[in-house]
């Protein structure tokens, strides 16, 4: 198991959608933020304020990020990019399992 070292971790859960994703937000000892989380198959729309990168530990999904017609499929050990104030449609086919990396 792949691990992240000297972090702070938010004992309450974030709990979105109805409960179909659910993260924990961790603070690491630079101050960078991040989040680990799981999404159950659905499909939802995710806004941004900072930039993201979506580490996807295991799992599958589709992204249409904002303003783009495409729709890519990407799966565990790849990661997709999201621009701050924007959004992505997200399909889960299996449950995702992921790190978001902010900023």
């Amino acid at each position: 198991m792949e691990l992240i070292d000297n972090v702070s971790v938010a004992k309450k859960a974030n709990v979105y959608f109805d409960g179909k994703c659910i993260s924990h937000s961790l603070t690491l000892a630079d101050g960078t933020k991040k989040s680990v989380g799981v999404i159950l198959p659905s499909t939802l729309t995710f806004n941004t304020g900072a930039p993201e990168i979506m580490e996807l530990v295991a799992g599958e999904c589709r992204i249409t990020l904002k303003g783009e017609s495409e729709t890519k499929t990407y799966k565990a050990g790849e990661s997709f990019s999201v621009p701050g104030d924007s959004s992505f449609q997200i399909e889960v086919t299996d449950t995702l399992h992921y790190v978001c990396h902010f900023g």
